[in-house]
């Protein structure tokens, strides 16, 4: 059976599990602590010489970096979630792309300084906020734009797009940024949160925030 190493609160960790529950693959998933530096035992670094989740242990394959297992999952199953076909495979590697390199980017800045800088006793980076802010307020009409008429990102039907986006911007409501503007991004994560491949993740990324939230460091 599939091991999958990670954290409910990495959205990396949760893409390649909404991958695996979209592709319907039966797997163990392995919490690890990064609180508890889990992530830097030998044990782990073995596996992950980075210290980083997640990590895939397809029975002794191991794996890491999340875009990497979910290629890896979706040819393996065979899956148009990653098409075979030249053009439309890139079109969702362009759009899968987009998303990890600039909204992701700028989320990452808005993240750690809206949620997680003082839990860990670092001072909020104003500048890097705004930065990240003012990235998403650049990047996200284009989203919106392709979106306009469309029920998925790059395809007629869900691909890896899709899953990396919507794990993307997963902590959005806690990190209070806004996308009412953007009313195709809207209605297309909506549709998408009430799909199983999600709700068998979590029903909001804010349930594991809050459990984190209340446990003492």
């Amino acid at each position: 059976m599939l091991k999958i190493y990670g954290a409910d609160l990495s959205t990396p960790a949760n893409k390649v599990r909404m991958m695996v529950n979209a592709l319907d693959i039966p797997y163990e998933y392995v919490r690890v602590s990064i609180r508890d530096q889990e992530n830097r035992t030998p044990e782990f670094l073995q596996m992950n010489p980075n210290g980083k989740i997640p990590v895939l242990d397809d029975n002794g394959f191991i794996l890491f970096e999340s875009g990497a297992i979910c290629r890896y999952l979706a040819d393996k199953q065979n899956s148009s979630l990653y098409p075979k076909d030249l053009k439309q495979r890139a079109l969702v590697d362009q759009w899968t792309d987009f998303a990890v390199i600039h909204i992701n980017g700028a989320m990452n800045r808005v993240v750690f300084n809206r949620i997680f800088a003082k839990r860990i006793g670092r001072k909020i980076d104003e500048q890097s906020l705004r930065d990240g802010l003012a990235f998403l307020e650049k990047f996200l009409p284009v989203v919106d734009d392709r979106l306009e008429g469309r029920d998925f990102l790059a395809e007629d039907g869900l691909t890896l797009a899709d899953i990396s986006l919507i794990s993307i911007l997963d902590p959005c409501e806690v990190a209070e940024v806004d996308l009412s503007a953007y009313k195709n991004i809207v209605a297309w994560r909506n549709r998408l949160r009430q799909e199983p491949f999600y709700k068998k993740c979590h029903d909001e990324y804010g349930e594991p925030l809050k459990k984190f939230m209340t446990k003492k460091t």
